[in-house]
């Protein structure tokens, strides 16, 4: 298991573990960022990602990518 900031651009990944407070946890599961979900990083810039979610992309920062685990 290992944070979403260190996957491979262009693997797809399960998430297993979503962390934070619960206030961030509600708004990442509201992203799409589910347990069990797949995830997969489209491009990375100074730290912060650009993910494929349920079919849509999202931007996350370094902080946000550290506290899902895949």
């Amino acid at each position: 298991m290992m944070p979403l900031a260190l996957a491979d651009i262009g693997e797809e990944n399960m998430i297993r573990h979503v962390g934070g407070n619960p206030e961030i946890k509600k708004h990442l599961e509201n992203l799409g960022f589910v347990v069990g979900g797949t995830v997969t990083v489209v491009a990375s810039m100074a730290g912060n990602l650009i993910v494929s979610v349920k079919d849509t992309r999202v931007a996350l920062n370094q902080e946000m990518a550290r506290k899902i685990m895949v």
